[in-house]
């Protein structure tokens, strides 16, 4: 894996549908050596601290590839890093083969995974496209939210290593599809084996447990 992009945005005001709202969804990628710190990249801050940001959700991933999926299914070749507000582009950033808790590094920081995205709204007004929360979860290639367990600085170009396989192996679309997909064998085996990961975020750990009691 390289990193190929690193995208950041301050908060910014916009109108949408007649209210004003704060959102830092409209990233753009800066060039040089970036500090990594314990809740977001230099340059960067999340609006929203309800929903975005914290210490599980302090950076978030998305792949390269992924864009050549959207570019034909959006018919717009223009999308460009970013677009899908992620702080880093990744090439062959796959959310199939990485799991809850593996561990990347990129030059001398470290990173861990801890959840899946889940869209919102803000996803259909960077794309001007109501649907797009809708479709983004229907594809199932969410991009991946970091903890930061060794700051440092990255520059693009830098190598990602997988340094760390958990041991449950629990990837991060499979329990994304899990709690999404109503077509999904034996979601209640996935998220019972979710919750019982110390590296899943707070927030889906709390999804996974309700789901679960809701069920029972």
């Amino acid at each position: 894996m390289e990193l190929i992009s690193i995208n950041v945005s301050l908060p910014k005001e916009i109108d949408h549908n007649n209210t004003h709202i704060q959102t830092s969804i409209f990233k753009q990628a800066v060039a040089g050596d970036i500090a990594v710190n314990q809740l977001n990249l230099a340059g960067d801050q999340q609006s929203d601290l309800k929903n975005h940001g914290g210490e599980h959700k302090a950076i978030y991933g998305f792949s390269a590839g992924h864009y050549n999926f959207w570019r034909h299914k959006l018919n717009n070749p223009s999308l460009h890093y970013g677009q899908f507000g992620e702080n880093l582009t990744i090439t062959h950033l796959d959310e199939a083969s990485l799991c809850i808790g593996d561990r990347i590094q990129i030059n001398d920081c470290v990173l861990e995974i801890t959840q899946p995205r889940v869209p919102c709204f803000k996803l259909g007004i960077a794309f001007d496209l109501s649907t797009m929360q809708e479709l983004f979860i229907q594809h199932a290639a969410t991009g991946i939210y970091f903890r930061v367990l060794q700051t440092g600085s990255i520059h693009t170009g830098n190598k990602v290593e997988r340094i760390h396989q958990h041991p449950e192996q629990l990837s991060v679309q499979t329990l994304f599809k899990a709690y999404f997909d109503k077509n999904f064998v034996d979601p209640e085996t996935v998220l019972k084996q979710a919750a019982g990961i110390p590296e899943l975020s707070n927030e889906w750990r709390q999804k996974v447990v309700t789901r679960i009691n809701n069920t029972q």
